[in-house]
């Protein structure tokens, strides 16, 4: 019995060690965290990227194939020696989810700049540190997928996100930008654009202005927005397509979202 255990769990170690390196940007909690959980049930070795690793430390993971590194994505440097430790352990990176986000809601004409420059570095440089990072050798070997969280704040306006928007805005242009020049290299470049969720973004609002006027539309809506595990079931989708087709982009809300 103890003998049938052990090679049960040999097995199961060689089948994770079998998958591809995934790497998670905001994985501490909200979509990143949800996505997370999904990979590290298939068995997937996993980098999960935050700035709170002890709540990444705290979700109900199996960390036997999951390194933790404490990452802001706007700092490439540490961005990239993050990966690089990854990758010599697990190989070549085969799915980047550049997921981190920030989202300080505020009308233009009062709201202070440097919320306006954290929302752009993390949003748009952000991702374009994590692309950069990876895109080279997904190129070289001819394989990979780089999955860009965006909202639907990319594509459509709403009242005090003003900044929030153009940074998201950004990241639908770059991700159809850079798809465009990688795709003849058979490497994947996709956009998951939710609309309003349940997760941690709103906590660092300071306009209490703004942040009243989001809570009574959510309320127009019947309090209800989309669960983060449907958004993460989402990603794992369009990953596990084959390599050889693209899902460029899933626009994705509550049913009774009216806008």
């Amino acid at each position: 019995m103890l003998y049938n255990q052990y090679i049960k769990k040999i097995l199961l170690r060689r089948n994770k060690m079998s998958k591809p390196l995934i790497v998670i940007t905001g994985a501490s909690s909200g979509f990143g965290a949800e996505i997370a959980k999904l990979f590290n049930a298939d068995g997937f070795p996993i980098l999960l990227l935050g700035r709170r690793t002890d709540k990444i430390k705290a979700l109900p993971l199996d960390f036997t194939n999951v390194l933790v590194e404490s990452v802001d994505v706007t700092d490439k440097k540490s961005f990239e020696i993050a990966i690089s430790k990854a990758e010599e352990k697990y190989g070549k990176t085969d799915l980047l989810v550049n997921n981190a986000g920030v989202m300080l809601l505020g009308n233009v004409l009062n709201q202070d700049p440097a919320e306006w420059k954290q929302m752009m570095d993390t949003n748009v440089l952000g991702v374009l540190n994590g692309m950069q990072i990876v895109l080279p050798q997904m190129v070289e070997r001819q394989g990979g997928t780089v999955i860009n969280m965006s909202s639907l704040a990319g594509k459509k306006t709403f009242t005090n996100h003003a900044a929030y928007v153009a940074s998201k805005f950004g990241v639908h242009g770059l991700s159809e930008t850079v798809r465009e020049e990688v795709s003849a290299k058979n490497v994947r470049i996709s956009l998951v654009a939710p609309g309003a969720a349940e997760t941690e973004l709103l906590t660092h609002v300071t306009d209490k202005s703004a942040l009243n006027d989001y809570n009574l539309w959510k309320e127009s809506m019947g309090g209800t927005t989309l669960a983060s595990e449907r958004v993460a079931q989402t990603v794992k989708f369009i990953y596990d397509m084959p390599q050889s087709v693209n899902i460029r982009e899933i626009d994705i809300a509550a049913t009774n979202q009216n806008a």
